[in-house]
């Protein structure tokens, strides 16, 4: 049983207002609806707070049209100034998806020093000590205090030399003798699937070789039911702090409530240095703040099957978000299913950002096309070698595949080397577009830029031009009137024009399974007659032309039209590009003919009932 004749504070990191927000919402609230019960946890007696990096860098900017400056700012401005506020950054991605240049990074780091930040936690998915030690001085040279990751998982499969205590010892061992400023160390397991036996002796390990006055800080999701388990093993073998949450932003895919370990470290000797009796007032705030978003149970609710699908809970409510939106959540187990398979193919790397991602895209696409039929791009660049080392050599048949269908060679050089210098090309598009060339706004754009991504569909560029989205997860409104059945003439003009998709559900020795059929045209329907209904009468009417549709349900964003009008079109060509879970799809035509119309523009967002092209 954990014990200590000596008293001893454990530190918090109160997380709701950036971990909390990103496990339940992929980060997508507004500012007013949280800052109120931010300071209220200020009131409380709170010091601590994760307030930005991560998803909540991009989730304001790409579907809030709030400036994460501002945002940073306003909270800044709420706590007052002897709070620390703390980011999580991505070590050669720094709070992006992609490899930025050292440039790019030392203007992160300059930029978050100067709207609040006293903390900066860099991780390193692929646990690079190289990438660490390089993407560290950024943070140093702007006068934060630097904390290191070593990023924790717990292996859908058995091995002994990856994700062991051992393995983990061996990384703050390299870091701790690399010579390199460090003010704390963390073990931050994203998907919250390491035991508590591995982190216990991982802590053990590190407090042996650690400076006596460097904290050992703890951070892991409740997402598999154990996160206090493994807090409690943490500070029995010596971690100084962790990171904690409150409802309703709690459990399930973020940390547990400050309840729930204070509660557990009753008559041990260790307690909390925050007041878990005030966190009832600012839950009550949360819930007022909060009470018009739409709480999906899959990121709610504590889900055992993350043991075998490492994925963060940072990620499981961006990516369960984005595939009801796409209309494809009944793909979900399957995708899930194929985790293992493309965690062992990769090289074991660590289910964090933009690792979870990488891992999430691939087993979508060989759910969705085949298995490595279609390569993500940031899963190939990983097995390729361009975000660093991975842990385990990655199957070579997977690199020959993954080397082929990208036309990249292996990469065993420098990430921060190889990432593009993207500083110049963010400042001309902000002059060419005449808007303020700012470190601010340089870094908007830069932040956003995407290889292969056009720049008028830039974030950055469409934030700072009045052209942003707005997506929020709110509950959706009751309709006020039942929509009356379509006349059937209307429902065979649209299937004679396009797909209608249906849900199929098939019970099977017991089992139920779900499935969407779609029922389409065959064949060109140039010479069909459909009746059309108006003002009462019946008429025939011509319809010319096959549609071409994009394949998902739901909506998905047009991203780039390959053709134009009068253009002929093969059977198979791809004709236009549209993006679904943050991944750019193909869409083929599955006629061959002249393009007689275009019926959306780049940057469209459209669903499953309009036609992108169609063709004659």
């Amino acid at each position: 049983m954990i014990f200590t004749e000596k008293p001893k504070k454990i530190r918090v990191m109160f997380t709701p207002f950036r971990d909390g927000l990103q496990s339940s919402f992929g980060g997508k609230v507004r500012l007013n609806d949280f800052l109120p019960a931010m300071k209220a946890s200020v009131e409380a007696g709170i010091r601590h707070f994760e307030f930005g990096g991560g998803a909540r860098f991009q989730a304001p900017l790409f579907y809030l049209g709030e400036n994460p400056f501002d945002t940073m700012q306003a909270m800044r401005n709420a706590v007052g100034p002897d709070v620390d506020l703390q980011i999580l950054t991505r070590s050669v991605s720094g709070v992006t998806l992609t490899n930025q240049s050292i440039e790019g990074l030392n203007l992160q780091a300059k930029l978050m020093k100067k709207h609040g930040t006293t903390w900066d936690r860099n991780f390193d998915y692929m646990n690079d000590v190289e990438n660490l030690i390089k993407t560290g001085k950024p943070i140093i040279d702007a006068g934060m205090h630097h904390q290191v990751s070593i990023a924790l998982m717990g292996l859908p499969f058995k091995s002994h030399r990856v994700h062991t205590a051992e393995f983990y010892i061996n990384i703050g061992k390299k870091l701790l003798e690399s010579g390199m400023h460090i003010d704390s160390i963390c073990l931050k397991d994203a998907s919250g699937t390491t035991d508590p036996k591995t982190i216990y002796d991982t802590a053990i390990g590190l407090k042996k070789i650690m400076p006596p006055e460097m904290p050992l800080w703890l951070h892991t999701h409740d997402t598999a039911s154990i996160a206090v388990s493994c807090y409690m093993a943490g500070i029995e073998a010596g971690v100084d702090g962790v990171d904690l949450s409150v409802r309703p932003m709690a459990s399930g895919t973020v940390q547990p409530d400050v309840r729930s370990l204070a509660h557990g470290l009753k008559g041990t000797g260790y307690s909390l240095d925050i007041d878990a009796s005030k966190m009832d007032d600012i839950e009550n705030l949360l819930n007022e703040g909060l009470k018009d978003y739409d709480f999906n149970p899959t990121t709610t609710t504590a889900d055992a099957r993350v043991i075998g699908f490492p994925m963060p809970g940072g990620a499981i409510g961006p990516n369960v978000h984005m595939m009801v939106k796409a209309g494809i959540i009944h793909k979900y187990g399957e995708v899930l299913a194929e985790f293992p398979v493309v965690v062992g193919a990769g090289g074991a790397w660590t289910s964090v950002t933009p690792g979870s991602q990488q891992y999430w895209l691939q087993a979508f696409n060989n759910v969705m096309y085949g298995r490595w039929e279609k390569i993500d791009p940031g899963y190939g660049k990983a097995v390729l070698g361009y975000f660093g080392k991975t842990p385990l050599p990655p199957d070579p048949a997977v690199v020959k595949i993954a080397s082929e269908q990208l036309n990249l060679p292996v990469f065993t050089g420098d990430p921060l080397e190889a990432a593009p210098k993207n500083i110049e090309p963010a400042k001309k598009a902000l002059e060419e577009r005449n808007l303020p060339v700012t470190d601010e706004n340089i870094f908007l754009v830069l932040a956003s830029m995407v290889p292969g991504k056009k720049m008028e569909l830039n974030e950055g560029i469409r934030f700072l031009t009045g052209q942003f989205k707005i997506d929020i997860p709110l509950k959706k409104k009751e309709e006020q009137k039942v929509k009356e059945e379509k006349p059937m003439e209307t429902v065979r003009e649209q299937f004679l024009n396009g797909p209608i998709k249906s849900k199929c559900i098939v019970e099977e020795n017991g089992k139920i399974r779900t499935f969407i059929v779609t029922s389409e045209p065959i064949t060109p329907i140039s010479d069909t007659k459909v009746l059309e209904i108006s003002g009462g009468n019946i008429a025939s009417k011509p319809v010319t032309g096959v549609p071409i549709f994009h394949p998902f349900p739901g909506t998905v964003e047009v991203v780039d039209i390959l053709v134009r009008l009068g253009d002929t079109v093969q059977h198979g060509q791809t004709i236009a590009h549209v993006e679904a879970m943050k991944a750019k799809h193909h869409i083929k035509s599955h006629v061959k003919g002249t393009v007689s119309k275009i019926n959306v523009r780049i940057g469209d967002e459209i669903d499953s009932s309009t036609p992108i092209i169609i063709i004659e």
